[in-house]
């Protein structure tokens, strides 16, 4: 008789990246592929929105800059159509005027470009513990 039990497979938090750098949406996305996140990485602000499944991640990465529109109306966005999950917003235009849009906006971090790998992870282990399903406000 085998007492074995079979483990469910661990499931991995989906992180979206929204970055337009072809480069560093990239390096991105292959640095939390290897610390254990599932990544779906997007070069604009419409594809995110079109695409439904993006309404599963567990955290967004964004980009402030981003050509046509900024991180922070894409936030916006997501929230109005009920997302909740944790937001860190990424800029190479850091000011204190930026960092306070941000927090107003519902981004739990903001980290200045270049990001630093260490602190990027153990802030999206923490802020992915605490992730909700879309539209699920307990969590």
């Amino acid at each position: 008789m085998n007492n074995s039990v079979a483990t469910p497979a661990l499931s991995r938090p989906l992180v979206v990246i929204l970055e337009d750098d072809n480069g560093v949406r990239r390096s991105l996305q292959l640095l939390l592929q290897g610390r254990g996140f599932d990544v779906k990485a997007y070069g604009n602000a419409r594809a995110l929105l079109d695409d439904p499944t993006g309404a599963a991640a567990a955290c967004l990465v964004a980009d402030y800059y981003l050509g046509d529109t900024d991180g922070i109306a894409v936030l916006e966005q997501l929230r109005a159509r009920g997302w909740i999950n944790p937001a860190i917003l990424m800029t190479a235009f850091g000011s204190a005027e930026l960092m306070q849009r941000a927090k107003a906006a519902g981004f739990d971090e903001v980290f200045e470009k270049p990001l630093k790998d260490l602190a990027l992870t153990k802030a999206l282990d923490r802020l992915t513990a605490r992730s909700a399903p879309f539209g699920d406000a307990a969590g």
